[in-house]
């Protein structure tokens, strides 16, 4: 672990620049000392780097902060030539109810070629959005009835990258709309960080899919009510293993249901969780096979088996 001092020095920053970034985004959930100094690990010191190295590029930290460390090395790394996200303007697709407007009244070079925009997202199909490259969506309230509509606007407008911009989501909703790719963040104050999240989009396009959401797990072959049935059939069997096993399985499906709706803090504490879920719901196959077995072995009643 590295103090404050440390940890900016290693990073090629001033301490006083790591603090004010700290202050201002809470950049890396710092562990705390028993004297209250903050404390770093090398994956965090490592991570600042990357910001300072981006900042420096002229990336504003206020956009950046919010980025996992996936999507920071995959900026630098098109920084190196990528075509895609050159200097000339990025080629978008706009939807949303004022998005447009917004973007067109806007007096600062935003470095964007709008190539079409809609206010609503069943009217994407509609569009003719030939070469676009990033499909940005403004989305002020978000909730899980979006999803198929997105996911439909998406396969309408066949774009590289797509970029949700919401004022209020569920935790779980972010976390379903990054497991499908696309890049979710709060709508900025100012239109000039429109551009860096659109290429950070098109960045990540290219880091293989990794989010724990994205492997299908099977849906839960056992209720309380059929454990409890198990349960009590095996009172009679001198073995308490029934008993036992229902037990593990009411625990780590509650924890997998937990884990999908945590609240997170940032991108990669949403992608923990995904993972914490993910973890659980395998754990919870393996039992749910555990169970099958000794339940066929020792005649206790199952479930009608899910289509």
């Amino acid at each position: 672990m590295y103090r404050s001092g440390a940890a900016a020095r290693l990073a090629g920053l001033p301490v006083e620049t790591l603090r004010i970034w700290e202050r201002r985004y809470s950049l890396s959930d710092a562990e705390r000392s028993e004297h209250g100094q903050r404390l770093y690990t090398a994956e965090q010191v490592a991570r600042l780097g990357l910001l300072k190295q981006l900042v420096d590029q002229g990336h504003a930290i206020g956009v950046l902060a919010g980025l996992a460390r996936e999507q920071l090395q995959a900026m630098l790394a098109a920084g190196a030539g990528d075509a895609r996200l050159g200097s000339g303007p990025l080629r978008v697709a706009l939807v949303g109810p004022s998005l447009a407007r917004r973007v067109a009244a806007e007096r600062q070079n935003l470095g964007l070629e709008v190539r079409a925009s809609c206010g609503r997202m069943e009217q994407v199909a509609d569009l003719s959005i030939a070469g676009a490259q990033v499909l940005v969506v403004e989305l002020p309230e978000i909730d899980d009835n979006v999803l198929p509509l997105l996911a439909a606007a998406r396969e309408a407008a066949n774009v590289p990258a797509t970029v949700v911009l919401y004022r209020f989501c569920a935790s779980a909703t972010i976390r379903a709309l990054r497991a499908q790719g696309c890049l979710v963040a709060r709508m900025p104050s100012d239109l000039g960080e429109l551009s860096l999240l659109c290429r950070s989009a098109l960045a990540g396009q290219r880091l293989p899919l990794q989010d724990a959401a994205a492997v299908p797990v099977a849906p839960p072959r056992f209720d309380e009510e059929a454990l409890a049935s198990i349960t009590a059939a095996g009172n009679r069997l001198a073995c308490e293993c029934p008993r036992h096993l229902s037990d593990l399985l009411l625990m780590v499906g509650s924890f997998e249901r937990y884990s999908a709706q945590c609240a997170n803090r940032n991108p990669q504490d949403a992608r923990l969780h995904m993972q914490l879920e993910l973890a659980a719901g395998q754990a919870r196959v393996l039992l749910e096979g555990a169970m099958t077995a000794l339940a066929i072995a020792e005649g206790l009643p199952l479930p009608p088996a899910r289509e």
